[in-house]
């Protein structure tokens, strides 16, 4: 597919001696399903009555994320990528929301006596929710270790790498879902060439939407990107028009606050109500089948679609896909490049340049133009 630059040649990791696979978390068993959307939701002042009625998602799955099981093969890929480039650097997985938790990961990083690890947060598209939480998390968790001083880390120093949306690799591993999802349509009995492809992401509140602006291009507009690159692509490899629209999930806060719209099963209506008959979804802005998938897509949507006579299947995730973990590890050694000064092509895919992988001051604010005072790690600017 097209890119702006071919794989990094180099196979130098330097200067890091570790990578952090950092990730949202979720629970394992019920009993941890309140106690870790205390985590998700605190300061909120949410009582536990309502996290009650939240946790039926994870319920309904025995109590149990997929997300931590995802994770632990995603760490087991990249592992073996880097293995296979004879790249010896260990992975250490870390988690905002549940165990183990960055603090877990900082000691195994400690244990390990690594000096300059690199993050590499599980999430393709920044915003606050995507990139500055976990930045304001680490280093939450190092002033908390008392390891976090004017100009960043006391102890393990931290870089991350870019988000990585318009990656040749990510775009690669969804295009490749998306026809699949195509000829599961057909095996289905619907027909592909009158499917509409609905990309699918986590909304966001439109004051998020705004504050992400900094990075260089919007939330939204990361996620239209990437999506023409992807129905381009698509068209192309079936060889008809790949029609696309790009609709949100797993909206919460109160009603009066407005997040990004379309939700999908609103969307999904209005398309049954113009006559579409055949669908494709793709989550596009999820790199695992982790509850917002689980839940909000296989669950919920397809049971809209079905409701409105549809057919309608759901396309893969990037997962442990080929393109997907070979492109982390090339990120890995842009990265590391660039952390040595090297001149470098950034790949990317797409009409959008490369994001920053050290982040501009008030990059991704919770909300427009309001700073937290929370410091951020892996910014020009620890407290902005």
């Amino acid at each position: 597919m097209p890119a702006n630059s071919p794989r990094p040649a180099a196979h130098d990791a330097a200067p890091y001696d570790a990578l952090l696979l950092y990730s949202f978390g979720g629970p394992n068993r019920p009993e941890d399903v309140v106690p870790f959307l205390r985590n998700v939701t605190a300061g909120k002042g949410i009582p536990d009555e309502r996290l009650e009625e939240v946790g039926e998602h994870y319920y309904g799955f025995g109590g149990k994320s997929p997300i931590n099981e995802q994770n632990l093969a995603l760490k087991a890929a990249l592992e073996a990528e880097l293995a296979e480039r004879g790249i010896d650097l260990p992975v250490v997985w870390g988690n905002r929301n549940w165990e183990p938790y960055t603090h877990d990961a900082v000691d195994e990083l400690e244990k390990l006596g690594a000096e300059r690890a690199v993050a590499l947060v599980t999430s393709a598209f920044s915003s606050y929710s995507g990139c500055r939480q976990y930045r304001e998390d680490l280093a939450v968790t190092l002033e908390q270790r008392g390891q976090l001083g004017p100009e960043g880390s006391t102890g393990v120093q931290f870089d991350k790498i870019r988000s990585y949306f318009n990656h040749p690799g990510f775009a690669q591993a969804n295009i490749d879902a998306v026809v699949e999802a195509y000829a599961e349509l057909e095996a289905a009995g619907g027909s592909g060439a009158d499917a509409r492809l609905v990309f699918v992401t986590h909304s966001i509140p439109d004051t998020m939407e705004a504050a992400s602006r900094i990075s260089r291009a919007t939330y939204s507009e990361q996620h239209l990107d990437l999506a023409r690159v992807v129905a381009a692509q698509v068209t192309e490899r079936l060889g008809h028009d790949v029609p696309w629209d790009l609709a949100y999930c797993s909206r919460s806060g109160p009603p009066s606050q407005p997040w990004l719209e379309p939700d999908v099963n609103d969307h999904l209506e209005a398309l049954a109500g113009d006559g579409l008959r055949n669908v494709v979804l793709s989550p596009i802005g999820f790199i695992s089948d982790h509850m917002e998938v689980a839940y909000d897509l296989d669950t919920e949507a397809l049971a809209t679609a079905k409701d409105l006579g549809m057919t309608a299947v759901r396309a893969g995730t990037v997962g442990t896909r080929e393109p997907f973990v070979r492109g982390l590890v090339d990120l890995l050694l842009e990265r590391a490049a660039l952390a040595r000064d090297e001149k470098i092509t950034e790949a990317t895919v797409g009409s959008l340049p490369a994001l920053r992988s050290v982040c501009a001051p008030g990059c991704c604010l919770r909300r427009d133009g309001e700073p937290s005072g929370v410091p951020a790690l892996c910014s020009t600017d620890l407290y902005s």
